[in-house]
């Protein structure tokens, strides 16, 4: 088994538990979203908070982190645009009529997904709806962006194409491929018997994989629809996935991550040790982190699966990890030997496919008791369920 990694600083000024974490393009800061309603912006450098985002009215779902704004969603059905100087909210986008999942900044563009069962796009300078996605038949998760440039496609697809291609992932138990440009629906991707839950995008081979409940990854050629590949071993819900050279790596609720064959969808390596489900990746430079439902971040050698490390402090889910740009060509520390593992945390439940019934909005105080909530950031970053941030080593 690994050794134990240390916290460098934890960010626990937050209420409630975090939900997401981002860091930004320059890795100086890192923008925390909470079940407090409020969005954090943290100095990597000292831990030290630089900025209370405050504005939304219920517990903030997702955020992303540019060098020049700060965009966070909430449950409140808005999405907000923020000064990453001042705090100050510089937009707010006002048009779902439910809890808002995801959002994308892309090509001067935002796009968000919303259990009202829409996607958007927005003017980012405007903050008005440019296009609006209607065709999923439940709760849109996931979204994901191939910019014009990115598909270079027959003639006849090149109009189809021209503002880019977004593909969409709904608890209904499909995928759609949305035309930006038209806000058609350009290919519906059916296959998955349950929810959508997660999905990446292959560029330059215009190729979507999905992962879902129904235990499979599934790989699509966007332009023509035709389902490519299954990816079968998953004992539980596909939960996040991330491609890196070629490979697919895959967190699920089985307590395992694997690493898959973009080319033939073989299993080629499984990653062991986790105590509850696998709830979220990040590879970086040979390295894959793992955050579980255990509430531990892990470190593994990409290439053999060993274990490298376990990081130890959270005390609820880890439900994102991020890994800034310190830790490129860094080794990690030595090892050295950490207390036993703790029990385990149950992990959120996910809309099953078919559901007609969106999930009663939760409050936006803490769900977990008094102690201060905080998220990690080392070079690795884990944002918790406890409301933390770690920056560890």
């Amino acid at each position: 088994m690994g050794g134990g990694g240390s916290a460098l600083r934890v960010c626990a000024e937050h209420r409630g538990g975090i939900n997401w974490l981002s860091l930004s393009p320059d890795g100086q800061r890192l923008l925390t979203g909470s079940e407090d309603g409020t969005a954090r912006l943290w100095s990597t450098a000292d831990g030290q908070c630089c900025a209370l985002l405050q504005g939304h009215e219920s517990y903030v779902t997702f955020c992303q982190l540019e060098n020049e704004a700060a965009f966070t969603c909430s449950a409140d059905c808005t999405i907000r645009k923020w000064d990453v100087l001042t705090g100050q909210c510089l937009q707010v986008f006002r048009g779902h009529t439910s809890i808002v999942n995801r959002i994308l900044v892309a090509n001067n563009q935002l796009f968000s997904s919303s259990y009202d069962r829409t996607a958007r796009a927005w003017s980012v300078d405007k903050g008005q709806v440019s296009r609006e996605f209607r065709g999923h038949r439940n709760c849109v998760l996931t979204l994901a962006y191939s910019a014009p440039w990115d598909l270079p496609g027959a003639p006849f697809e090149e109009e189809a194409v021209a503002g880019g291609l977004l593909v969409t992932g709904s608890t209904d138990g499909t995928a759609k491929v949305w035309q930006v440009a038209s806000g058609c629906c350009h290919q519906t991707l059916r296959g998955h018997t349950g929810a959508v839950l997660c999905l990446v995008l292959d560029t330059p081979s215009h190729t979507a994989f999905t992962g879902s409940t129904d235990t499979t990854i599934r790989a699509w050629d966007i332009l023509s629809g035709e389902q490519l590949r299954v990816f079968r071993e998953h004992q539980g819900s596909v939960i996040c996935l991330e491609l890196v050279n070629r490979h697919v790596y895959s967190g699920s609720a089985d307590r395992t991550a694997k690493c898959w064959l973009v080319d033939t969808g073989e299993s080629v390596r499984t990653f062991t040790a986790h105590r509850h489900s696998v709830s979220a990746l990040k590879y970086h430079a040979g390295t894959l982190f793992t955050g579980s439902g255990d509430a531990r971040a892990r470190a593994f050698d990409a290439q053999s699966g060993a274990l490298q490390r376990v990081f130890r402090g959270h005390a609820f889910i880890i439900n994102c990890v991020q890994v800034g740009a310190a830790l490129a060509g860094r080794p990690l520390p030595p090892r050295e030997r950490g207390p036993r593992e703790g029990a385990r945390v149950p992990t959120p439940q996910h809309p099953a496919a078919g559901s007609t019934s969106s999930p009663k909005p939760r409050s936006s105080g803490p769900r977990c008791p008094p102690p201060r909530e905080s998220a990690s950031v080392v070079d690795v970053h884990a944002g918790a369920a406890a409301g933390e941030a770690w920056l560890t080593a």
